[in-house]
């Protein structure tokens, strides 16, 4: 027996999921803008906070398959909650962190742990568990794209916060934006879930974990979700001091990360309709090849104001639409049960690149004084995920009993 899958129902998923990524990852967004001004107030070299930036996305990859169980067995809203609470107090130690410790603790530890909670993996399995199979990946992805406005707003009030008060300040005040998640969250239980066709048996997660690593799709996902890791973490938190240091303006960066965010709202739509119509792996294959085309276009013209805000435009529609197509892929495959679990685990595999691209961006640039190599490896990156996407199947495999 199918439950009841309204519009009405729909409207309230996909916004109540749009305040939480949009504010969760609109927060987590900021910290690249205040890279700068805080190395140079201690006098740290940049490699130093952007650890704290690794230590944050790689807290977050290895934590996200245990919020992915925990969401599975005891409820979507109490892992939002408790992943609210951790980036709470994480914005809150960082703002107040003197020393690199306490920005490890607090914005690498704490606030890695509350995107956990409160970011896609928990975020979209929620909403996809509460969708039927033919809108899935159209209303994953149309959470995902309006929440990419916080990404947007953000770091344009970052930008000026930073050059208006200092570092401090905007993460004090920015922390504060996290609040308003609380009167959403409670949403995520007024809609029943969509239970498709037979349902799934009920396994441990031993065997859950046997079953789908022995699917060469699920590896497959894995390798590719590793690019869009090293690509996202690495733009996000070096976009900005990249900007300023070749086209001389923090706010420029800032306003390069807010395109970014609003381009991803176009491209994150328009590419989950595709994936509604056509193969979702051909989908990822594209993005991950435009990716690497605007990147070396990029890197090949001198970096100028016009320049900086069409790249952002143009590696903003690739952006992020990688996300509900690849969750909605796992969907595809297993069934929606298990599904913040199995995406935990190929998430993981994202925020591993994520923690090297953001720590070798700090370390290259630290050596080299420019982040050329970081560039080139993304390009070669993008290249090797556009084709590994291309063998990945969608056929939907069974959970043993």
């Amino acid at each position: 027996m199918q439950a009841r899958d309204t519009s009405r129902d729909t409207m309230v998923i996909i916004l109540a999921g749009a305040v939480v990524i949009g504010l969760g990852f609109g927060v987590r967004s900021i910290f690249g803008i205040v890279l700068d001004p805080m190395s140079t107030e201690f006098g740290w070299p940049r490699e130093i906070f952007s650890f704290s930036l690794a230590i944050q996305n790689l807290v977050w990859g290895f934590s996200q398959p245990f919020f992915g169980a925990f969401a599975d067995r005891f409820g979507d809203r109490k892992a939002m909650w408790l992943g609210l609470g951790l980036y709470v107090a994480g914005m809150l130690v960082s703002a107040m962190g003197y020393a690199p410790w306490m920005q490890h603790l607090g914005a690498g530890v704490l606030v890695g742990l509350g995107v956990s909670g409160t970011g896609f993996g928990i975020v979209l399995a929620a909403v996809g568990r509460r969708t039927g199979d033919a809108n899935r990946a159209k209303v994953m992805a149309t959470a995902a794209a309006l929440g990419s406005l916080g990404q947007m707003g953000l770091p344009l009030l970052a930008g000026w916060l930073t050059e208006a008060y200092g570092w401090q300040v905007t993460l004090f005040v920015v922390g504060a934006l996290l609040i308003p998640m609380a009167a959403v969250i409670p949403m995520f239980g007024r809609t029943p879930i969509v239970e498709e066709g037979e349902p799934e048996p009920s396994v441990d997660n031993r065997t859950l974990l046997t079953h789908a690593f022995g699917q060469s799709s699920y590896i497959l996902l894995m390798f590719g979700f590793f690019v869009c890791g090293f690509h996202v973490g690495f733009m996000t938190a070096h976009l900005p001091a990249y900007v300023y240091e070749t086209a001389g303006s923090l706010t420029l960066g800032a306003a390069a990360l807010s395109i970014v965010g609003g381009a991803n709202v176009v491209g994150t739509w328009v590419f989950g309709q595709l994936g509604s119509r056509f193969p979702k792996p051909y989908v990822l294959s594209t993005l991950y090849a435009i990716r690497a085309l605007v990147m070396l276009v990029f890197l090949m013209v001198p970096a100028t104001p016009l320049t900086v805000l069409l790249f952002a435009g143009a590696v903003g529609l690739a952006w992020l639409a990688t996300v509900p197509l690849t969750s909605a892929l796992v969907a595809s495959i297993f069934g929606p049960k298990y599904m913040a679990t199995l995406y935990g685990i190929v998430f993981l595999s994202h925020q591993v690149g994520s923690f090297i691209g953001i720590w070798m961006g700090g370390k290259v640039y630290d050596l080299y004084g420019n982040y050329d190599l970081i560039w080139w490896a993304a390009i070669a990156l993008g290249i090797f995920s556009a084709l590994v996407h291309l063998p990945v199947s969608e056929k939907r495999v069974r959970l043993p009993a």
